[in-house]
């Protein structure tokens, strides 16, 4: 039944009145066969009822009085009475389907009923019963008619508040759902992966202190692994302030936000971290990303940590990386590359890692595109962070196959 409802729009009112006026002039010029032509005075209560249909169109319950009035004076002056029957029948309708309160129109629906059995005071029994017969059409139907529109209205207007708060639940349950999986990592990361750490820095440090005459080469891993280990906890807290309190940050990419003014220096100390670890890494970086937005400087940082990082494991020692950071029009253009020529090392992890895929979408939330894949005998991993919001790119990682080398972790 929605059909219904869109045909007796409220807001077409002033088109449904006008075509019922065209269909009433046509009713007077035409007419139908052995049908009288219109008098004037037919004619002057026609013409009064399309002009007020027309002026109260917004006005149902004025619209009705008026027509109804019109009716009634009709009555005695003309025979053919059908011109302002329907208006008043149509008024009926309007204000049926529009009325704020049932008790309005059922009033309405009376007085018209009134009306219309003025007309049949002194008549003969039969007419008298022909003529409460005729009720049934010109009040009962625009009745009936119009309290179909109006619970087709309300059926829609129900099922739409269901479907709302159907989606309120589901977001609802969705949201609770979601928070009991960060609470759970939250306490995995607090609980084991923290603990263990800082057990790991703790006896670090011990060991700095109790083990005398140490080779300053040795006391100096040592204290790289401590301060590494340091700044892992440092993250690892902030990650489970934001695992327990999501409302803190905008987005997945906020994490640990570093300042941007603080991103040289901290791409300074991950180029240091890689050279500690024997790579040759000439950083040639754009002074102009101090002026970068947090969120993608945090990107910069984290993809720069994790190629060199993949350079150490996968193209060994003594091997030559190249890192480029430079920003053009607001756009960051990053890459490292490396030739693949360093020893390989005596320990690689086994198995694939997930080095690759979180840089790819760390690039894919900012808008960006990630290309990874060989270059010559070495492995490049570049991108663009674009300056605001970009279409989706589809992102190509080629497999690297160089021999003894697995899949960055």
């Amino acid at each position: 039944m929605g059909w219904v409802g869109r045909l007796f729009d409220a807001r077409d009112t002033l088109a449904r009145m006008l075509l019922l006026d065209l269909s009433g002039v046509g009713y007077l010029v035409v007419g139908v066969h052995g049908r009288p032509a219109p008098t004037t005075t037919q004619w002057v209560l026609a013409l009064g009822a399309f002009t007020l249909a027309l002026a109260c169109h917004r006005r149902p319950l004025l619209n009705l009085l008026l027509q109804s009035a019109l009716l009634a004076v009709a009555f005695p002056l003309v025979d053919d009475v059908m011109i302002n029957q329907v208006g008043a029948s149509w008024a009926l309708l309007e204000l049926t389907m529009r009325a704020a309160r049932p008790r309005t129109f059922w009033l309405a629906a009376g007085l018209l009923a009134a009306v219309d059995l003025t007309d049949l005071v002194g008549d003969p029994v039969r007419q008298v019963l022909a003529g409460l017969f005729g009720l049934a059409v010109t009040v009962g139907l625009p009745l009936l008619l119009g309290l179909v529109v109006r619970t087709t209205r309300e059926l829609g207007r129900q099922a739409e508040e269901r479907a709302a708060a159907e989606q309120r639940r589901r977001e609802s349950e969705s949201r609770a759902a979601r928070a009991d999986e960060r609470a759970a990592i939250a306490r995995e990361l607090h609980d084991v992966l923290a603990h263990h750490v800082a057990s790991m820095v703790l006896r670090v440090g011990v060991a700095r202190h109790v083990l005398p005459d140490l080779d300053p080469r040795v006391g100096a891993v040592f204290d790289d692994v401590h301060g590494t280990g340091t700044a892992a906890l440092t993250d690892l807290r902030r990650l489970v302030a934001v695992l327990r309190d999501p409302e803190g940050v905008r987005g997945d990419a906020a994490l640990t936000a570093i300042e941007p003014a603080a991103l040289p220096a901290a791409l300074g100390v991950a180029v240091d971290r890689a050279r500690q670890a024997g790579v040759t890494v000439e950083a040639d970086v754009d002074p102009a990303i101090g002026t970068l937005d947090a969120v993608r400087g945090q990107a910069v940082l984290r993809l720069t940590q994790e190629a060199l990082t993949n350079v150490a494991k996968h193209a060994g020692a003594a091997a030559r990386a190249r890192l480029t950071v430079s920003v053009v029009d607001g756009a960051v253009h990053w890459a490292v590359a490396d030739d693949g020529r360093g020893a390989a090392p005596a320990v690689v992890p086994v198995g694939g890692g997930h080095g690759i895929v979180g840089m790819r979408e760390r690039v894919e939330v900012l808008g960006g595109r990630l290309e990874a894949g060989p270059t010559g005998e070495g492995w490049r991993v570049r991108t663009v962070l674009p300056a605001g919001s970009a279409p989706d790119r589809p992102v190509r990682v080629a497999p690297r196959t160089r021999p003894a080398a697995p899949e960055p972790a």
